[in-house]
């Protein structure tokens, strides 16, 4: 594991940790899902962090700034202290190990769901019936991604099932490519 992943891991375990024995463990997953939203949304913010120029007052006035008001105190504190510390390089590390962490204690199982248009109720129903099948309690994620034509594609952790157009294409043009009866000239 990298350096730097192995020092977010450790950070957002401290945190859950101190938010466990706080009882405030569901406010503080929800204000770190608002630091990493913030985080996958602004890549200016990220390069404001990973700045070594910018003086660490000022990254905290700009965090003060950002957050306030939407995330709770002992994250703002947190986030001070990753900052006094120099580690707000890795915010963003720590804030997606914070949601493994807390996803893995509360034994909810991630179901990333990537179709080529969005999901409708009917359909995002049956998807969260057919995973609970196998998963007591399912946090559903939905990508779309328009390459894939049509069909699915739904990754829970390493396993995956991919029903999707651009697969079956791929298959379809590997089989001719292997296909012994088709002449090679």
């Amino acid at each position: 594991m990298h350096k730097n992943l192995k020092a977010a891991r450790r950070y957002a375990k401290s945190l859950l940790d101190f938010a466990e024995s706080e009882k405030i463990l569901a406010e503080v997953a929800a204000d770190m899902q608002v630091v990493q939203a913030s985080c996958r949304e602004n890549a200016d913010l990220v390069k404001f962090l990973k700045s070594p120029l910018i003086k660490a007052d000022k990254k905290t006035a700009v965090l003060d700034k950002i957050f306030s008001g939407k995330i709770g105190k002992v994250t703002e504190k947190f986030l001070k202290i990753i900052v006094r510390k120099r580690r707000e390089i890795i915010l963003p590390e720590i804030a997606a190990a914070f949601e493994a962490l807390y996803r893995e204690q509360q034994g909810i199982v991630l179901a990333e769901v990537t179709t080529a248009i969005a999901l409708d109720e009917a359909l995002r129903a049956k998807i969260n019936a057919l995973v609970k099948n196998t998963h007591d309690k399912v946090e559903l994620k939905e990508h779309v991604n328009p390459d894939i034509i049509g069909g699915i594609v739904i990754k829970i952790g390493d396993a995956q099932y991919d029903d999707s157009i651009l697969s079956r294409i791929a298959e379809i043009k590997r089989l001719q490519q292997s296909n012994p009866y088709v002449s090679q000239f």
